[in-house]
């Protein structure tokens, strides 16, 4: 039971920062600030990382190897967003 309130608690979260990072980026368009593609892409990776680590916490496998899996899909996903990013601003 505890272990179902807790997943229920994350996903929870994962969706009430969703809609955060939404309405942060829809006020920051209409005061006409610059909206760059890392600060879109960081917070992207990060909602993924909450709805992976939940998607992980339903498998049957360790703890241990579930947050190991979550924090190198982030990781990665942190590092192809700079890398789009790096390349953009070579290109401009």
């Amino acid at each position: 039971m505890l272990y179902a309130i807790r997943l229920g608690m994350l996903y929870f979260i994962g969706i009430v920062l969703s809609i955060a990072f939404i309405v942060w980026l829809i006020r920051r368009a209409a005061k006409k600030k610059v909206i760059k593609a890392y600060m879109v892409l960081y917070g992207l990776s990060c909602m993924a990382g909450i709805f992976t680590l939940a998607f992980f916490l339903t498998m049957d496998i360790s703890t241990t190897i579930k947050i190991f899996a979550c924090i190198i899909f982030g990781g990665v996903l942190i590092f192809l967003a700079a890398r789009l990013q790096q390349r953009r601003a070579k290109a401009d």
